[in-house]
């Protein structure tokens, strides 16, 4: 048995036994289960290639060899499953975007293998006699293989976008596995090019898998043996294919490889090409090792601002990042989020936390990090006579603090909210986010990548986005403090009206019960004082009902309907108006989707407001017509019309009112029913002349 052979089977069983450590470790997610299948198709496809091998005839050859075709159809769908689910928060929405993904992935190796199970690989005479045979691609071959070479960068690419979206520790704990994976489908990706190419298996080809698989499992294991890598929770960019890493060194091997192609064919012999194709492809995997590593984007960031005579830190860069990042915050998650991201990435950190202080009480609550989970979050808060003393401190000292160092006696609870990671990880550093002499939180700082000490430039420029959030976290509380007095203010005018009406209301009974014992006596004073309290208790359920209309959300209940037949019964319901002319202009109209009962509404508060606005005497015209795609219902009087700026400013809002005995929110209330049926209300009105509403609302819909 020779060492390819040993190889292969070595692989395989080192697959297992990562499968099998995966189960070992506790509760199975479908991540899990997606990367227990995944490995054992890795060992099995690596099992067939070494009794391939091992097998003395070419029939047996082959005869493996379409069943490791067969197996290796299936890691572009397992995989890209595992990637989907992997360390991902929106697992369930990646789900469902990649679902078409998913069922090609697994539709196209069950299909091949049921129609071409045994011609995907076919004996092939050599150019050389005493070679013997070589197992050449067929159709259906070619094809599984292009395929494949599809789903492995459709893969890689999955796995970047984990990576690229997780940070600080996160990052920290999922970077082997990441790295082991992409390993994997890179030199799978590199085979199957070679295996297209050539259209030939080459055993020594075959063998890079096993290697390949092999240290992958090491670097796998590496990553196992990090605590809570399957409790990441990260949020990736829906942009696929733009910055792509993935795509930008595929199509630089392609490229290369492709000269390298056209080199051989005129040189001759392809024994040199997959020597020089497999030296690009590993130096390809280095750079990108190398562009993922936190310690040498660290080092060659020192070294540029080292030996070029640069600041540290470009800081209009960093600036701009910041103010764009966090503008657009307006909850205090979301800023402290944004802030711990961006400190992560400008400083190196692993782990960034943000603690904000309560308004109420001395309590100090986590509200952002890069290393603890948001399941995790309400489990901590800093409290008591510490918290005191942390904050007394903060307002006489608010620049950033090394913990490491400092020897203060309140200090080392601050320690204990930041735990080390690393036994190397550099000093801890606590930046206090001080407005003024409003202290309103903290962000503390760990695990720096190399372990770097930090300068004088990264304290200052610390200490400026410490008191950049601070203010920004003031104003967001602001926000919310000016929302809550406008909702207070919005309150006090509605409670004035009520009350104003209430008092007017209470004085008429109170003047009633003041003569009803002199005039008790008098039929005709009974009488009318019952039609007194009747009209006042008809009063006050009107108030109640119409305060009532703004606490509930308008449900519609459409029907079929006929917007004159609305119109008629609102006139007929109303009482006789001495003095007013009503002209009626009725014309046929289509039936709509309408809510009677809501648009009742609408047309008994217009009519009520034309009989105020006309008085005693003066003329009210009532008319509905269609207008292309609208019916329409116009109400106008001759009554004491509005100023425009009544109308632009005061007209449709609540609690805005021209009437004693008005509360204001009549034409609020006939709005919200208007626009809740994709309609609008048009006014005109001039002062001394009258008003005329116009209502449309649309035939369809």
């Amino acid at each position: 048995m020779d060492f390819a052979v040993l190889l292969s089977y070595f692989s395989a069983i080192a697959a297992c036994a990562v499968a099998l450590a995966v189960i070992a470790r506790g509760p199975l997610t479908l991540a899990h289960w997606s990367f227990l299948a995944g490995m054992l198709v890795f060992a099995a496809e690596c099992a067939c290639d070494g009794l391939a091998a091992d097998m003395v005839l070419p029939a047996d050859k082959c005869y493996w060899a379409n069943w490791r075709a067969t197996i290796m159809g299936f890691l572009p769908g397992v995989w890209l499953l595992f990637g989907l689910t992997y360390a991902r928060g929106d697992a369930h929405q990646s789900l469902r975007r990649g679902s078409i993904a998913l069922l090609v992935a697994f539709l196209v190796p069950i299909s091949f293998g049921v129609f071409f199970q045994q011609n995907l690989i076919r004996l092939a005479s050599a150019p050389d006699i005493a070679a013997g045979p070589l197992l050449a691609l067929t159709r259906p071959g070619w094809l599984l293989h292009l395929l494949f070479l599809l789903g492995a960068m459709l893969v890689l690419m999955n796995l970047e976008r984990t990576y690229r979206a997780a940070v600080g520790t996160m990052r920290w704990r999922i970077k082997f596995m990441v790295l082991g994976l992409s390993v994997l489908f890179a030199a799978r990706a590199y085979v199957s090019s070679q295996v297209l190419l050539f259209r030939t298996l080459n055993p020594i080809l075959l063998t890079v898998n096993s290697a390949a698989l092999l240290l992958g499992c090491l670097l796998i294991l590496r990553s196992l043996l990090r605590s809570g890598h399957f409790e990441v929770r990260v949020y990736p960019s829906q942009m696929v294919l733009h910055q792509s890493f993935t795509v930008m060194l595929a199509g630089i091997y392609l490229v290369i490889v492709g000269v390298l192609a056209r080199a051989v064919s005129l040189l001759g012999g392809p024994s040199p090409f997959e020597l020089k194709a497999l030296v690009v492809l590993a130096g390809l995997v280095l750079l990108a090792v190398l562009l993922l590593s936190d310690r040498v984007r660290l080092l060659t960031r020192r070294f540029v601002s080292r030996h070029f005579q640069r600041p540290l830190h470009d800081y209009r860069t960093v600036w701009r990042t910041f103010t764009s990042s966090t503008t657009r915050c307006v909850k205090q998650t979301d800023l402290c989020t944004a802030m711990t991201k961006l400190v992560s990435d400008i400083f190196q950190v692993l782990s960034v936390t943000v603690w904000v202080l309560d308004e109420r009480k001395p309590i100090f609550a986590l509200c952002a990090s890069t290393s603890l989970l948001a399941s995790r979050s309400a489990n901590f808060e800093f409290a008591g006579e510490s918290a005191n003393e942390v904050i007394h401190a903060f307002r006489n000292r608010p620049e950033p603090l090394d913990l490491e160092t400092a020897r203060e006696t309140w200090v080392p609870p601050l320690r204990q909210l930041q735990p080390e990671e690393f036994r190397h990880g550099g000093n801890r550093i606590c930046v206090p986010m001080v407005a003024g002499a409003e202290v309103l939180g903290m962000m503390m700082l760990g695990d720096r990548v190399g372990a770097a000490p930090y300068s004088l430039q990264d304290l200052e420029l610390l200490k400026a986005l410490g008191d950049q959030a601070a203010a920004s976290l003031l104003n967001i509380r602001f926000s919310a403090r000016l929302a809550q007095a406008r909702q207070l203010e919005g309150f006090q005018a509605m409670s004035a009206f009520f009350v104003h009406d209430l008092k007017n209301t209470t004085s008429t009974l109170s003047l009633m019960l003041q003569n009803l014992p002199v005039h008790f006596h008098n039929p005709e004073y009974r009488e009318t004082a019952l039609e007194d309290i009747a009209g006042t208790v008809k009063h006050l359920n009107e108030m109640i009902s119409r305060l009532n209309e703004l606490r509930h959300e308008l449900e519609l209940r459409a029907v079929e309907c006929d917007l004159n037949e609305l119109v008629a019964e609102a006139l007929r319901a109303q009482m006789a108006m001495p003095g007013v002319e009503l002209v009626r202009e009725l014309k046929p109209l289509p039936k709509v989707r309408l809510d009677p009962v809501q648009i009742q509404k609408v047309i008994t508060n217009l009519i009520l407001n034309a009989r105020d606005a006309v008085g005693k005497h003066g003329q009210i015209r009532v008319q509905t017509e269609r207008q292309n795609g609208w019916v329409v219902l116009a109400v106008a009087d001759t009554g004491c019309g509005m100023t425009p700026e009544f109308i632009q400013e005061r007209l449709f809002r609540p609690f805005q009112t021209t009437k004693k005995t008005g509360i204001g929110i009549g034409m609020f209330h006939c709005q919200t029913i208007v626009e809740a049926h994709r309609g609008r209300i048009e006014v005109e009105s001039e002062p001394g002349k009258g008003t005329a509403f116009r209502v449309l609302l649309p035939v369809v819909g």
